[in-house]
């Protein structure tokens, strides 16, 4: 079970309440990754670096690096973003977003990074016309399998022929474990109870999702139940929060680059109750995956009305579950 070789990283926008709030700055953001055990950081550049995707200055590079050296800790990910609207009442052309890409493999070739989370609007058109710009730079992109897609969702299917017509080694998947979503998560759920939803509402619409009925089956019959848009609001959940059995990863494995571990809340247990972790785990063991994990709290902006967020508690219990499902 432990012979692999797949490891533990942390998205620092894990931290973005504090980070937000100046309660962190990114360099304690960095320290308290590697207080997890973790050795892979994955940043947003955009919120951790100004100027991002501009290379930084000399000075933010050489300090960056003594970062990296003195908490132990690699440069694994940079999350990148095209914005098509930069421009007032102008919408990107692809070349336009192409250089804009550009920019990115240079960032994050100046920072280390070897792998780029590509978002997931991104066009396989856009992509194949980058592939040979990240092979010069020896950086992986990896399309965000972000839900409601799931890895043979027809938007995917388009990039995986990208990756066959090209044969190249440096464009693959990155699965979001949101993508794996078996149970709606409580503290979503919850935040749309204090709302104003019917608890009721919210019972069936939980209780359909973990039987697996399809969303739009469960968003017409609470239709009929309510008319208010907060209780739609929560019928919706399980047309954006999908469960795809984890077993597809199988076939694909190969050409996945990292992995996503979004998690919206961890119990005292070590337990995230909406997503299964430990069956996912299981098959990526199984197929060989030999690449990050990084711990992607987001379940901050959904009880920040009732209590104080400690991503900092949060991210090194989902290290913790990792290490107990036996990532090293």
């Amino acid at each position: 079970m432990n012979n692999h070789s797949i490891k533990r990283g942390v998205s620092l926008y894990s931290y973005q309440e504090e980070f937000f709030l100046k309660k962190m700055s990114l360099e304690d953001c960095i320290a308290a990754t590697a207080a997890t055990g973790a050795t892979g950081i994955e940043i947003v550049g955009e919120q951790s670096v100004p100027g991002c995707p501009n290379i930084p200055s000399d000075a933010f590079i050489a300090q960056w690096f003594e970062w990296m050296e003195k908490y132990g800790v690699t440069p694994v990910a940079h999350d990148m973003f095209l914005d098509y609207n930069k421009k007032k009442g102008h919408y990107w052309t692809d070349e336009e977003a192409v250089e804009s890409f550009k920019k990115d493999i240079r960032f994050a070739s100046a920072l280390g990074f070897k792998v780029i989370r590509v978002i997931v609007n991104t066009t396989p058109e856009i992509i194949e016309k980058i592939i040979p710009y990240a092979e010069d730079h020896d950086i992986k992109l990896g399309i965000e399998v972000h839900a409601p897609w799931h890895i043979n969702s027809a938007w995917m299917t388009r990039h995986w022929e990208v990756m066959e017509k090209t044969g190249t080694k440096h464009f693959g998947f990155i699965p979001d474990m949101g993508g794996f979503t078996k149970r709606l998560a409580p503290v979503i759920v919850d935040r749309l109870i204090r709302q104003g939803a019917d608890p009721k509402i919210a019972a069936y619409v939980c209780e359909q999702h973990e039987k697996g009925v399809m969303a739009e089956y469960t968003i017409y019959e609470v239709s009929r139940m309510s008319d208010r848009r907060i209780d739609m609001a929560v019928a919706e959940l399980s047309r954006h929060n999908t469960f795809a059995n984890p077993i597809s990863l199988l076939q694909h494995i190969d050409r996945i680059v990292h992995v996503y571990g979004k998690f919206y809340d961890m119990t005292e247990d070590f337990t995230e109750p909406s997503i299964p972790y430990k069956e996912v785990i299981d098959v990526l063991i199984k197929g060989g995956y030999d690449g990050y994990i990084s711990s992607e709290y987001e379940g901050n902006r959904h009880i920040q009305d009732i209590q104080e967020v400690d991503s900092v508690k949060q991210v090194k219990r989902h290290q913790q579950m990792l290490v107990n499902y036996g990532v090293k």
